[in-house]
């Protein structure tokens, strides 16, 4: 639909800090070098791989957020550091699919101690910032909790594009929020490429572009980039044909001028938005949690 400026395309740039910003920098350019498009940057404050220059990237992403991209902000420090996994599911979330899913097994006050030293990072630096994305699309209960004590407009899962301040009043008729939820959310499996193993390299550009096929009639398709793509030119490449292609008949914007979008357009077609409560959706909770619906595929 395009109703509000949509169907919309997302691309946003995953685990910005001073050790990958030129990675990170250089994904920009080559995502530019096919069409000069506002780019969503998720920034980790406190990245535990140290190294880079803090004041360059500093620099950078104020230029960026002058010419019209957001900052978004991306966990504290990008490091799992919660209790030991329980259960199959939790052990393969949090020690196979991403050891970096920071907000996966927190205790509210700890996810929220965290959420605020963040955002009082990003209020030194004069940022705003309107979403929080978990570092590998992961939140447990706790950090879920936690979120709807803040004023973020929204948060991506690897499934899901979450509006947390949605009241029935904001959305369109035929969208039923129960008094309990805490969130409107909408469908939107993000493209994204394993990029650190052969494998994933090889199915990833597949899988992006048969998911590409399947949303091409659904109000928004997002991609999501890492800094290790950067270093592989077949993911490259694959990135740049994919924003040529959905530009044709997508606009793109971020994804905080997308949430503001899909709250001003008022009517969504029937079932393509879903009220969600959170705390059903979301991966890597407690084994004895087991009813989260699904994960996502990248770190």
């Amino acid at each position: 639909m395009r109703d509000g400026g949509l169907p919309a395309l997302c691309i946003s740039i995953h685990d910005v800090a001073p050790a990958t910003w030129d990675d990170c920098a250089g994904l920009a350019q080559a995502i530019r070098a096919v069409a000069d498009v506002p780019l969503t940057w998720l920034v980790v404050p406190h990245y535990h791989r140290g190294g880079g220059d803090l004041r360059k990237m500093e620099a950078g992403l104020d230029a960026l957020l002058a010419r019209g991209d957001e900052l978004a902000l991306h966990g504290l420090a990008h490091l799992d550091t919660g209790p030991p996994a329980g259960g199959w599911r939790e052990r393969f979330l949090r020690e196979r699919y991403s050891r970096e899913g920071e907000f996966a097994a927190l205790d509210a006050g700890e996810a929220a101690r965290r959420i605020r030293l963040g955002l009082d990072w990003f209020a030194e630096r004069g940022w705003p910032v309107r979403g929080f994305v978990p570092p590998a699309w992961l939140m447990g209960e706790g950090a879920w909790e936690a979120l709807r004590t803040f004023d973020f407009d929204y948060t991506t899962t690897f499934g899901r594009f979450h509006l947390l301040r949605a009241h029935a009043s904001e959305v369109a008729p035929d969208i039923a929020l129960t008094a309990s939820s805490a969130a409107a959310s909408l469908w939107s499996p993000s493209l994204v490429y394993a990029a650190r193993n052969r494998l994933g390299r090889l199915a990833s550009p597949l899988l992006a572009d048969a998911l590409a096929l399947l949303l091409a009639r659904r109000p928004l398709i997002r991609l999501s980039l890492h800094p290790p793509d950067l270093h592989h030119p077949r993911l490259l490449r694959h990135a740049q044909a994919a924003v040529a292609r959905l530009l044709d008949g997508r606009t793109a914007m971020t994804k905080a001028d997308f949430a503001g979008r899909l709250l001003a357009a008022g009517t969504m077609a029937s079932g393509k938005l879903t009220s969600t409560d959170p705390r059903s959706r979301l991966h890597a909770s407690h084994a004895d949690r087991s009813r989260h619906d699904r994960t996502g595929h990248s770190a």
